[in-house]
């Protein structure tokens, strides 16, 4: 397939539109008035059908019918070409997704309103969730702890699948692009009377690449994987339903090199099953009883061709949760929901010296009341005990009036937080081939003592070159093992938003949005050093005795802030051309280094003279893999009397920094930058004898790529054809 044609694509666009406008005129409306659609309805937000458009909260759906045209085949696909949005990769060549300035790990991930696990580093994997089935996609901006508690500091991202449809129907997808890439997948309906049943089946495999050839190791390795999901219902009664879903994943990944010796293969085994009654009493009271269970678990075993070293790791992450409940309807203008449940989470693995599990029992309430027909208000909260840190309340509130039939404003706070992580409490880890140490707070004393019993620790040496005796060094562990007595906290944050709704008719509408996160209590990675002697910056650091690497944990540090503005609008400029576009400014700091800045703690080095310079606060840029400046803008074209579809979208970053380059921890004006990047998609589908649609689109059309952002793989070429039956 040859990438080297890529402007065709841009005549073909230019063609369809000029000719199906020459035709429009042509052609008289055998009605000149037009049904009005109702308004996108949405779950996520309040766990009840709301409208999109009547909701105090900043939220966004992702329709099945933008999936199917831009030919998404994976979560990433879509999210990223969001307003607020952006991809960013993780160490093993997965995606997790930022949202409003917070990364992956405060952002909770659901599909069908249960949440999903397994996380690398805090990343979830957006890869690992395949659009095929999707009907839509939920997006929650800011604090959804009163809902959803833990994970949900940052927003909510819900992904629901197809329910049974009446009569029997399906539909077969397949996907060939570059990188000898392959999806295929198959929908299958059937509904009749009481029983109704969806099940979706998928292939993806790709040959991977490689963006730096000058590393042994590829960006992102071969990969086969599967997914099997089905969603069945069962109308016991007029009142009674029972709704039973499951999925399962597998991914398996051979020929992985780990270093110049190691190499072998990794793997990925993923289930959750949910059982879900539902009653309705009667016209206002309505329960709900659910059962849901998921397991993620990833092998990996490496092994050396010249020698016998072996390394073998195994993942295990098991979550259970019950939970009842209850909504309450009194009138048309008021809507009560009770919740309460009991999440269990289990921990297998190999890095760590026990078994830690979860249980933390949970509680939360809302009531959603139109006060007026022009001011409607939701007020809730939650509250989670915890077996292993402090318990949390987390509150919440939301207006939203309309000032006329055109303009709404609307407004929220709330509260939410993310507890420690397994990672982060019971962590036993060491490199072997860089050469660092990594251990969980929970295990510090323990581990320190027995690492220094076996003489593997050392401190480096102190200002004036002296080296601490026996006697200190063991005092000074026992006092860096002190420090780490109390309870390492859950990371919390009070989130603002403030912003307008504009229709100015059905065909054009736009909304701002202001936003605002404090995060407080955020668990940080820290250098173990001398705990009493020397300034905070010259204390002597504990290392390993051989390679002189640095031991770290995790503690409770640093304040941070992400604040910025949101535009998004959306124009159909008639039936068949639709124009829509965002932009997000972002400003997200540590108020710990500000103050640094500010008071002149923070020096770099000139690169040609070598002398070193003080910074002032301006030269601050924030915090890592922020961009300040982020847009996207979307084409979107119909020929009906062709039975065509096209579209052109494009997304812009501007420049970020990953990395402290200058060695003053900070990212500052004279560190290393990412340039700007700007991503143009193309896809077109034409669909022939109603049943079969063919496509072809190019990814990336001016083949951006950068060794430092591996989710960027270059230009991508595909085709697809799809078939209903």
């Amino acid at each position: 397939m040859s990438l080297n044609k890529n402007k065709i694509c841009f005549y073909f666009l230019i063609f369809f539109i000029s000719y199906s406008q020459g035709q429009e005129t042509k052609e008289i409306s055998k009605d000149s008035s037009k049904i009005e659609k109702l308004d996108e309805v949405l779950i996520t937000a309040t766990r009840t059908l709301r409208q999109l458009s009547s909701l105090p909260l900043p939220a966004q759906i992702i329709s099945k019918k933008e999936i199917q045209s831009i030919n998404s085949i994976r979560l990433s696909d879509i999210l990223e070409e969001q307003t607020g949005l952006i991809t960013v990769p993780d160490f093993g060549g997965g995606e997790g997704i930022q949202l409003q300035g917070l990364d992956s790990q405060y952002i909770l991930i659901l599909i069908d309103g249960v949440p999903l696990v397994g996380r690398s580093a805090g990343t979830f994997d957006l890869n690992r969730l395949s659009v095929g089935n999707i009907k839509q996609i939920e997006v929650i901006k800011g604090a959804s702890s009163s809902l959803y508690g833990n994970e949900a500091l940052g927003g909510v991202i819900n992904i629901i699948t197809e329910t049974p449809k009446s009569g029997f129907s399906g539909m077969l997808n397949n996907r060939v692009g570059t990188f000898n890439s392959f999806d295929t997948g198959t929908n299958i309906n059937y509904k009749k009377d009481k029983f109704g049943i969806t099940t979706f089946i998928n292939r993806n495999s790709s040959e991977g690449y490689d963006l730096n050839e000058s590393t042994i190791t590829n960006t992102v390795d071969p990969f086969v994987n599967y997914t099997f999901s089905s969603n069945i219902n069962y109308k016991i009664s007029e009142k009674t339903d029972l709704l039973i879903s499951g999925r399962y994943y597998y991914q398996i990944q051979d020929d992985v090199v780990l270093s110049e010796e190691l190499s072998g293969e990794s793997s990925i085994n993923e289930w959750n099953i949910n059982i879900r009654a539902e009653h309705e009493f009667d016209g206002k009271w309505k329960s709900y009883l659910e059962l849901y269970g998921s397991e993620y678990q990833t092998e990996e075993f490496f092994g050396s061709d010249i020698s016998d070293e072996t390394i073998q790791t195994d993942f295990r992450q098991r979550f259970l949760r019950p939970e009842l409940r209850t909504t309450y309807k009194p009138n048309e203008n008021s809507e009560f929901i009770f919740g309460l449940g009991l999440t269990n989470e289990r921990l297998f693995r190999t890095l760590f010296s026990t078994t830690p599990e979860f249980n933390s029992p949970y509680v939360y309430v809302q009531y959603d009341t139109d006060i007026t027909d022009e001011l409607n208000a939701i007020v809730g909260a939650r509250f989670d005990a915890h077996n292993e840190y402090e318990s949390q309340f987390s509150p919440k509130a939301a207006l939203r009036y309309e000032i006329n039939d055109k303009i709404s404003v609307k407004g929220s706070v709330g509260y939410g937080f993310k507890a420690p992580d397994f990672r982060q409490l019971y962590l036993d880890f060491t490199n072997s081939t860089v050469g660092y140490t990594v251990i969980g707070y929970n295990e510090v004393g323990r581990q320190l003592q027995e690492l220094f019993e076996q003489d593997l620790l050392r401190f480096t040496t102190m200002p004036n070159g002296e080296e601490f005796s026996f006697q200190e060094q063991q005092q000074e562990i026992i006092a860096i093992g002190e420090r780490f007595n109390g309870d390492l906290r859950p990371e919390s944050s009070v989130n603002f938003n403030l912003g307008f709704d504009i229709k100015f008719n059905n065909d054009l509408k736009f909304n701002v949005n202001a936003f605002r996160n404090n995060i407080t209590n955020l668990i940080d990675v820290l250098i173990l050093q001398s705990e009493g002697i020397g300034t905070v910056t010259d204390r002597p650091q504990l290392v390993g005795r051989e390679n002189g690497q640095n031991v770290f944990s995790y503690i409770n540090r640093a304040e941070v802030y992400t604040q910025g503005l949101e535009f998004d609008g959306r124009w159909k400029v008639n039936d068949n051309l639709t124009l829509s576009g965002g932009y997000q400014l972002l400003y997200a700091f540590d108020k710990e280094a500000q103050e640094d800045f500010r008071e002149g703690r923070v020096f770099a080095r000139d690169p040609e003279t070598l002398s070193t310079f003080e910074l002032d606060e301006d030269d601050y840029f924030g915090l890592f893999n922020r961009s300040r400046h982020t847009a996207n803008f979307k084409i979107f074209y119909e020929i009906p009397k062709w039975n065509l579809n096209t579209n052109l979208r494009a997304t812009y970053r501007s420049k970020f920094g990953i990395g402290d380059t200058n060695n003053n921890t900070y990212l500052d004006d004279f560190d290393e930058f990412i340039d700007a990047q700007t991503i143009i998609d193309f896809a077109i589908n034409k669909t022939f004898y109603k049943n079969y649609t063919l496509g072809v689109g190019l990814d990336n059309i001016f083949n951006l790529t950068d060794t430092q952002t591996p989710n960027i793989p270059g230009r991508l070429a595909y085709a697809t054809l799809n078939i209903n039956f």
